[in-house]
């Protein structure tokens, strides 16, 4: 094979003469005119970018990367041109991912293989205006490039040739995508489907050049775009789509369309769809669109996408119950945010409120400004139960590398004051966070020059008005998020310690750091002591205390290092699915969690099964954060029984806990509604549950799927009485 018979290979390396960017560019050219293009079950388009030839490939997260194993697969199919297709592997290994990380010092690397935390190991979503294409085509982004030609730019010539390359390819796949509807109409049995396709052929002899003048062509455009930029958070949907949702059109037509897309994001697990909100007059911004989509999700109880939806003074109380309603199907959404609290955090940050009351989140949780920044890619976390045991231990990881990991902040045997104690943990802290930091800011250096996407770059402000990559401070925003994992560990295990060892002094700290050597094995009064302190959850103003200090000090720290894309790191608590990894990497901690023990705080409530006073008692912990200092998502779940949620009474319950909540400075709350039987039955005979959904981190997903300790982490959560 001839590497230059791989389309994305010939973009890349024919002419290396070229920036990166313009590369890049022609690879969704070269791509769109080479590559097939599918109907998907749903009869929606499917562009996936991969070469047909080769493993040369486009992701949202990596840039412009290749299938190893693809390119070995056809090394072994075809060994007379094996040299050289094992060449064009190799000459792609300097634009992968694995390339971004070459600048991790051995310190960094051990601090992260010891568990404290992780920077900079992925790309990272984003939330691109797909509304651009729906709603201007083409054309009108090829406008937005003159435009930005104009302005002078004239050293980022190649950035807007890549641009134009792409949106190029949109147009051709377009096309090809008109001619394949328009075969299928002519074979389709099914009248149904064959309606669409004649919809779909007409709408593509519009779309996606000029804008959308339907539900239906706007359905068609955005999944054209969205296949294309891999499957990641459609952001603000119901505000973009709500043009050619309220147009006069065939209304059996329109919900098909919905109907169909639906099916779609979940089968292609599409994360961040994001609902209702309010401008920076405060006018609630809910529409007719919103409550569909609320609706269709409680009809196919799905798990996905990741429905997220944000409140404000004037949400209307019928979203309200449309809410309670969704959540009592138990899809485990949408997550709440709120705007009361989100909106002056991002205007802290230096974000005016015409463009913070455009937030949204993206993944999991992480809140960008919608079409207007590169802030919420979740660069990196620490892990404060590690952290803490760091300064137990004079900086020595005791788990795994057994060996000084950070640096030594002191015989903790020999401090003679609580403060001693907490000090060299928040200096093990203030040390991890700005190790991971920088390492997210290695990662972002290297792929603002190895992974440019002139795709995003095409839809997110800022970007064709600087002619700058949406990697490499191009968009209007260019903040940073780290999270803060372990909290409630951390806060119950420095309480404990203050109380037990300095207040009472029942114990040295030298009897204490013995038993957590010995994971409390043969020190089993001084476990109960410590198991049974008073934890953060149940509304204790002390462990409330030293709970919040941790995590706006680390608000404080985080805010000082500035990410290499042009911003400041914000701060935030997304465990996603790695709460139970993150306890497997910390030791015994005074809070009597034992080695190996996979019990840990999973949002920024309670340790599963500490919060033993009921909610109102848990809210009033949790408020003591300073939810007003973060500029990512603060995680609160919550566990209800599903005999409960069901019943107006619960529903009505359900509503006043969360508005009470938010009324105080609460950020984000969600709920898990499930009953405890069905818990403990689905881990038994899991083929009995396969639709059972549980919220984890900041998404839901099916119980069956997620792993043993995970789900003994749902199960260890409290049910809150309402």
């Amino acid at each position: 094979m001839n590497p230059f018979k791989d389309p994305v290979y010939r973009a890349m390396f024919e002419d290396e003469t070229l920036e990166l960017g313009e590369r890049a560019g022609l690879a969704y050219k070269y791509l769109a005119e080479e590559m097939p293009v599918y109907l998907t079950n749903t009869l929606l388009p499917y562009a996936r970018m991969i070469s047909p030839t080769g493993g040369g490939c486009i992701s949202y997260d990596a840039g412009v990367d290749c299938d190893r194993g693809r390119y070995k697969w056809f090394a072994e199919q075809d060994p007379e041109n094996a040299e050289d297709i094992l060449y064009c592997c190799e000459k792609f290994k300097s634009l992968t991912r694995r390339s971004q990380h070459i600048n991790f010092t051995e310190a960094a690397r051990k601090m992260a293989d010891a568990g404290a935390g992780w920077g900079g190991t992925w790309g990272g979503h984003s939330n691109p205006d797909f509304g651009l294409i729906v709603n201007e085509g083409t054309d009108g982004i090829r406008r937005r490039i003159d435009e930005g030609k104009a302005k002078g730019n004239y050293d980022s010539d190649w950035f807007y040739r890549g641009c134009e390359y792409t949106m190029d390819a949109l147009d051709t796949l377009g096309a090809k995508f008109r001619v394949m509807y328009t075969e299928r109409a002519k074979t389709e049995s099914d009248p149904v489907n064959k309606k669409w396709c004649e919809a779909a052929a007409k709408a593509f002899e519009t779309i996606p050049m000029k804008p959308a003048y339907d539900f239906v062509s706007a359905i068609l455009a955005f999944t054209l775009v969205f296949s294309v930029d891999g499957y990641d958070s459609p952001g603000r949907f119901d505000q973009y789509m709500f043009r050619t949702w309220s147009c006069e059109q065939d209304e059996a037509m329109k919900y098909d369309a919905l109907n169909r897309f639906w099916e779609e994001m979940h089968d292609k697990r599409a994360w961040n769809l994001c609902l209702c909100g309010s401008d920076e007059n405060w006018n609630d911004q809910t529409n007719a669109l919103s409550y569909e989509i609320l609706k269709i999700a409680r009809e196919k109880k799905y798990q996905t996408p990741n429905i997220t939806l944000r409140v404000n003074r004037n949400t209307p109380e019928e979203m309200w119950q449309a809410i309670a309603d969704t959540e009592a199907s138990g899809i485990g959404m949408p997550a709440l945010y709120n705007d009361e609290v989100v909106c002056p955090a991002l205007e802290a940050m230096g974000i005016p409120p015409h463009h913070s009351h455009m937030y949204c989140m993206n993944g999991c949780n992480q809140i960008d400004i919608f079409g207007k920044s590169h802030m919420g890619l979740e660069d990196a976390e620490v892990n404060m139960g590690k952290c803490l045991e760091l300064a137990l231990h004079n900086g020595v990881d005791t788990c795994y590398l057994k060996e000084v990991v950070s640096f030594t902040s002191g015989d903790a045997t020999k401090f003679t004051s609580y403060e001693e104690v907490e000090n060299a943990f928040m200096q093990q802290m203030e040390f991890a966070t700005y190790v991971f930091c920088g390492n997210a800011n290695s990662a972002q250096h290297m792929r603002g020059y190895y992974g440019p996407n002139p795709l995003r770059s095409s839809l997110i402000e800022g970007c064709i008005e600087k002619g700058r990559d949406y990697r490499n401070g191009g968009p209007l925003y260019n903040h940073g998020q780290i999270l803060a994992e372990g909290l409630a560990d951390a806060g119950d295990s420095l309480y404990a310690i203050k109380k037990l060892v300095f207040e009472e002094k029942k114990y040295t700290m030298a009897e204490l750091i013995k038993a957590l050597d010995d994971n409390f094995e043969g020190h089993e009064q001084l476990y109960r002591d410590f198991s049974t302190c008073s934890k953060f959850g149940c509304d204790i103003e002390e462990v409330d205390k030293i709970t919040a200090k941790i995590f706006n000090r680390f608000s404080v720290v985080a805010k000082r290092n500035n990410t290499y894309r042009g911003g400041i790191f914000a701060t935030g608590c997304s465990p996603f699915s790695r709460a139970a990894d993150h306890a497997h990497h910390v030791g015994a901690l005074p809070n009597g969690k034992k080695f190996r023990a996979y019990e840990y705080a999973d949002c920024i409530g309670a340790t599963p099964g500490n919060d033993t006073k009921g909610p109102t008692a848990l809210i009033n912990s949790v408020l003591h954060y300073n939810q007003y200092n973060t500029g990512s998502g603060m995680v609160f779940q919550t566990k209800f029984d599903k005999e409960l949620f069901n019943t107006d009474t619960g529903k009505q319950a359900f509503i006043a806990l969360a508005k009470t909540y938010f009324a105080g400075g609460g950020q984000q709350f969600v709920t898990c509604v499930v009953s405890h039987e069905e818990l403990l039955d689905a881990q038994i005979h899991p083929e009995k549950h396969k639709d059972l959904i549980v919220r984890v981190g900041g998404y839901s997903d099916y119980f069956v799927n997620i792993s043993k300790a995970l789900q003994d982490n749902v199960i260890r959560r409290t049910y809150q009485e309402i």
